[in-house]
C-alpha cells in the first residue's frame, strides 16, 4: 500500500498534467469559437475550462484536506473541498446563463458561423485529448483508490459525447443553411452545464448540512453481529468520502464491568472501521440493557 505522502504526490501528478490538458482544450475550443461566431463551439470550449477548473480545485482540496485536525478544527478540514465545490457550482451556473444570452444573440441576428475545416482539426484535437484524460484519470483513480479522480474521469467522459455533438452540428451548420443548428447546440451544452452545476450545489450543500453519510441499517447488523452486544440504537453519520464520523449507542449486560464495557466500545469501533473503511472516527456510547 502506498504511503499517504507519496499517494498524495501520486495524485498532484494527475491532476497538474490532466490541468495543462483541459485548459489547452479549453482555450482552443473558446478562442476558436469567438472568432469564427460558432457558439456551439464557443459553449463547449467554457464547459471544457471547467474540467480545468475542477482540477484546480482537486488540487486546493487536497493541500487543505491533508492538514491534520488542529485546535479550531478537530474534525479535519475536509469541508473546504466541499465549500469550493460550491463556488465552482456557482461559476458554472453563470456561464450557463452566459451561454442562453449567447444563444438568444444568435438566433436573433441568425448569423452564420464562419467555420472550415479548421473546425474539425480543433474539435477532432481535443476530442483525442479528453479521450487520454478520461482514460488516464480512470486508470489512475482505480491504482490510487481516488474517488476524486474516477469521478473526474466520469465528468470527462461527458465531454467526449457533447464534443461529437458539436462536430455534427457543425457538419450540418458547414454544408447548409440551417443557422439555427450551431446556437441550439450551444443551448443543449448550455443545459448540460446548468444540471451539472445543480448537481454539484445538491450534492456540496447536503454535505454542509450533515446528510446521513452511510446506512445506518448496515452498521447496525455489523454491531450487533458482536458477541457482546444487546442492541445497537441511534446511529447518526455525517462526512464526505474517505471521511466519515459515526456516533451511535450501544446496549451491555448491566452487570458488567465499566472496563469490560469500554473493552466492547473499542471492539466495535474497530469492526466499524474494518466493515467501512471511509470511517475515521467512532463515538460509542455505552447503555445497560434492559430487558422488556
Amino acid at each position: 500500500m502506498l504511503h499517504l505522502h507519496e499517494r498524495k504526490k501520486q495524485i498532484r501528478k494527475v491532476l497538474l498534467i490532466t490541468l495543462l490538458l483541459n485548459l489547452s482544450v479549453s482555450s482552443a475550443k473558446i478562442i476558436y469559437g469567438w472568432l469564427t461566431n460558432s457558439v456551439a463551439i464557443y459553449s463547449d470550449g467554457f464547459h471544457s475550462l471547467f474540467d480545468g477548473i475542477s482540477n484546480i480545485g482537486g488540487l486546493i482540496a487536497l493541500s487543505i484536506a491533508s492538514h491534520p485536525p488542529d485546535r479550531e478544527h478537530p474534525y479535519g478540514h475536509r469541508k473546504f473541498e466541499t465549500v469550493f465545490a460550491i463556488f465552482i457550482g456557482v461559476l458554472m451556473s453563470l456561464t450557463a446563463l452566459e451561454i442562453v444570452r449567447n444563444v438568444y444573440e444568435s438566433l436573433i441576428t441568425a448569423k452564420k458561423p464562419e467555420t472550415d475545416e479548421k473546425a474539425f482539426i480543433v474539435l477532432v484535437g481535443t476530442l483525442i485529448v479528453n479521450i487520454f484524460v478520461s482514460i488516464y484519470e480512470k486508470k489512475k483513480g482505480k491504482e490510487l483508490k481516488s474517488e476524486f479522480l474516477i469521478a473526474d474521469s466520469a465528468h470527462t467522459k461527458v465531454d467526449i459525447y457533447i464534443t461529437i455533438g458539436v462536430i455534427v452540428s457543425v457538419v450540418i451548420t458547414t454544408l447548409t443553411e440551417l443557422t439555427f443548428v450551431d446556437p441550439i447546440a450551444g443551448l443543449v451544452v448550455g443545459i448540460f452545464v446548468a444540471k451539472e452545476a445543480i448537481l454539484i450545489i445538491k450534492e456540496s450543500a447536503n454535505i454542509l448540512a450533515d446528510r446521513t453519510a452511510l446506512d445506518g441499517e448496515k452498521i447496525a447488523k455489523v454491531v450487533e453481529a458482536c458477541r457482546d452486544v444487546e442492541a445497537c440504537k441511534d446511529i447518526r453519520t455525517r462526512g464526505t468520502a474517505g471521511q466519515i464520523f459515526v456516533d451511535l449507542k450501544i446496549l451491555v449486560n448491566p452487570s458488567i464491568s465499566v472496563s469490560k464495557a469500554h473493552d466492547i466500545a473499542e471492539k466495535v469501533e474497530e469492526l466499524i472501521k474494518r466493515e467501512f473503511p471511509d470511517v475515521v472516527d467512532v463515538v460509542i456510547h455505552v447503555e445497560p440493557f434492559e430487558k422488556s
